[in-house]
């Protein structure tokens, strides 16, 4: 699941204070856990933990949360902080997108999710799709890249890349599963409520476009 701001809200090109002030709190997380991970020498350790909770808490007055579910969205991970990966399937059948009723929200999206390690994100798209609606794909193209902070309506707690690749259907029968309650095909001129916080109108009609295209061009923002 997405952790997500309930203070903050995009407006348009127009970056208020508190959305700033959000965004250097983020990267100065992000810079305490590369120092807690690199840092020489106990006292790195301890600077570098200050500013990890500092940046806790400047998130949580901006976002009006309590500092202990920042926390526990936010975790002190080990390593270079790098974005979080996820991706979507575009799987057509006559004219039509299929895409899954989300048990967290009851909105619809393109099946998909969080990638897993030790697969690839062709492989791993495959096995979202097929244990989201229980057909068999195969992913045939990387349609775009996406920075999935830049289309969000509301400011996401992790930095995170979407990846959008075009399905064919090989086999399988439709289903439901844990995490999606209804699958369903839908014209892409009459879909139903959307996820946003997954998916906007906006990306899907990116990778829409570079998969009629029919050239090896691949969006990313």
């Amino acid at each position: 699941m997405h952790g997500k701001l309930k203070g903050t809200q995009v407006r348009g090109d127009h970056v208020g204070i508190e959305e700033r002030l959000l965004e250097w709190a983020k990267r100065l997380k992000a810079v305490s856990q590369t120092g807690l991970e690199y840092g020489n020498d106990h006292f790195d350790y301890e600077r570098y933990k200050e500013m990890n909770d500092l940046s806790n808490e400047m998130i949580a007055y901006l976002s009006k949360e309590k500092i202990e579910e920042i926390e526990r969205l936010l975790p002190v991970e080990k390593g270079y902080a790098t974005p979080k990966m996820a991706v979507r399937a575009v799987v057509m059948a006559e004219g039509k997108l299929l895409m899954v009723k989300e048990a967290a929200d009851g909105l619809w999206c393109l099946p998909g999710g969080w990638c897993d390690t030790g697969v690839t994100p062709g492989e791993n798209i495959e096995k979202e799709v097929r244990e989201e609606t229980g057909l068999n794909v195969q992913a045939t193209k990387l349609l775009a890249f996406f920075d999935q902070t830049k289309h969000r309506p509301s400011k996401t707690l992790q930095h995170i890349y979407t990846c959008y690749f075009k399905c064919e259907v090989t086999g399988g029968a439709i289903r439901g599963s844990e995490e999606t309650t209804d699958v369903g095909f839908f014209s892409p001129d009459a879909l139903p409520p959307l996820s946003i916080e997954r998916m906007t109108k906006q990306q899907l009609d990116v990778a829409l476009k570079e998969m009629d295209a029919g050239s090896p061009s691949i969006y990313f923002d």
